[in-house]
């Protein structure tokens, strides 16, 4: 199983069935934190829909597609970074993230970023990584620009939010100007 230590009591780890009950309780507990920005919260209502992520995350790593892993803060699912989509032609992914709403403002998601992002560029051998997040969500924001992402551009209407549509910034980063 893939696990990567960042740090004493910081760890990547890929999704797994196990992972299920932990990932939906925490869901759960930031269900009010997490909507706001996140669509499918609202379609997580039980524990199964959670497990269909994970055998649907897992497919996506075996078929090469994407890559979940959760984020593991003292031994607890804190959150989850991802590659959702990764284009092998174009050697280039897009990554995402979420934490529960107990493990924000501990500085834990640039690290998690910066851990994946280095996987992407030195053990996948991409040539690019994006971030896409909502314009007003500030902490999506503030982890791609902590990072040095460079702001590409906006994407008007890109994602359907609850009851309106959220403009999304586009964030890139070239393994030539990943610098740690």
């Amino acid at each position: 199983m893939f696990i990567h230590e960042i740090e004493p009591g910081l760890a990547l780890k890929l999704i797994d069935y196990q992972d299920t009950d932990r990932l939906y309780n925490l869901i759960h507990r930031s269900r009010t934190f997490l909507r706001r920005w996140l669509a499918w919260v609202d379609h997580t209502t039980k524990p199964a829909d959670t497990y269909s992520f994970v055998d649907a995350s897992l497919k996506g790593y075996v078929e090469r597609k994407s890559l979940t892993t959760v984020i593991l803060y003292d031994h607890e699912i804190a959150g989850v970074v991802s590659f959702h989509a990764i284009d092998w032609q174009n050697k280039k992914a897009e990554i995402g993230y979420w934490l529960g709403e107990d493990y924000a403002g501990k500085g834990i998601m640039p690290k998690a970023v910066s851990a994946l992002i280095d996987y992407a560029f030195f053990e996948l051998l991409l040539n690019r990584v994006e971030i896409r997040a909502a314009v007003f969500n500030k902490s999506s924001r503030r982890v791609a620009e902590k990072l040095n992402f460079v702001e590409e551009g906006t994407i008007r209407g890109a994602e359907w939010l609850g009851d309106h549509f959220v403009d999304h910034v586009v964030y890139g980063m070239l393994v030539r100007d990943w610098v740690k």
